[in-house]
């Protein structure tokens, strides 16, 4: 079973791939550098998750255009914006990320900042795209309005702020619950969020699949502590004991290591039985919520 799920996986993550490279930019021109540091960052790999749940769901709901192909180039762009600013050294101070050098170290400070600012705006630019394609141009509309609201101040940005004021300081289970649903939560919401708009889904579906969306955000998370914790520099493909480093408060440091694996297992399973009051059956999304909790790296 296990191969089984891991060749899925891999033939997934192929096709999103595909799915990528045909919405980065072309290394040429002046400005080539940017390119070359945006298209790195993004190439160095990753798992690839968010645009993998976002067409899982839209197809749980029924879709079958290509109209989510430019959502989910945007998402993972998105995503490695924010992970390029993560690793500067006003942030995290990280010089590897999946084992590669971070972008910072192989291109500069200055164009690492410049290409996660342009990944974030061009994510949106390809996100635009989706109505050039046939498709309901009111469902595109709403759907980058989730994908910019889950991305700025109310959404990622505004997580990452408070993380940031708050590092060298205790944080309270309130406060860390904040910082988890806005920082880690908000793209596999909007991810998730959009796959379903997309494919037509009501109101409430909508509403069901973002409370969703929300634990399995906590549940990664959590997760991504207890691997930060017990888990090598070789197998994370990233620096180890980065909390502890940065003086971060984490679920783990709040609720012992032991009580947080028990925590991930309970929320995963919470959101696998949200997950089937959905219209179809979609098993392997439910595989993928599942190896969140169990994933090493």
């Amino acid at each position: 079973m296990i191969q089984v799920k891991n060749e899925k996986i891999i033939e997934k993550v192929a096709e999103i791939e595909r799915i990528i490279s045909n919405y980065l930019p072309v290394e040429e021109g002046p400005q080539k550098t940017i390119f070359e540091a945006c298209n790195y960052s993004i190439k160095v790999g990753g798992k690839r998750l968010r645009p993998m749940i976002m067409k899982e769901v839209y197809q749980l709901f029924g879709g079958r255009d290509e109209v989510i192909e430019p959502f989910m180039a945007a998402i993972e762009m998105i995503h490695t914006s924010s992970l390029i600013h993560d690793d500067l050294p006003c942030m995290d101070n990280d010089e590897f990320r999946r084992g590669e050098p971070t972008v910072w170290k192989k291109f500069g400070y200055d164009m690492a900042v410049l290409a996660g600012d342009a990944l974030m705006i061009y994510a949106f630019e390809t996100a635009a795209k989706a109505f050039s394609m046939k498709a309901d141009p009111v469902c595109i509309g709403q759907a980058i309005k989730i994908l910019a609201e889950k991305t700025g101040i109310y959404g990622m940005i505004g997580g990452q702020t408070v993380d940031v004021q708050l590092t060298n300081c205790p944080m309270n289970r309130e406060q860390l619950d904040f910082v988890y649903r806005l920082k880690t939560g908000a793209l596999l919401e909007a991810s998730m969020m959009i796959g379903a708009v997309l494919a037509g889904a009501c109101e409430q579906e909508i509403k069901i699949v973002e409370q969703i969306a929300a634990k399995i955000g906590m549940a990664f998370q959590i997760r991504d502590d207890i691997l930060d914790l017990t888990s090598t520099t070789e197998v994370l493909g990233k620096p180890v004991m980065s909390d502890e480093k940065n003086n971060k408060t984490t679920y783990v440091t709040l609720n012992g290591l032991e009580q947080s694996k028990k925590d991930v297992d309970c929320i995963s399973q919470q959101a696998i039985q949200e997950l089937k009051q959905l219209p179809g059956q979609n098993l392997f999304l439910e595989e993928l919520i599942q190896m969140l909790i169990t994933r090493e790296r």
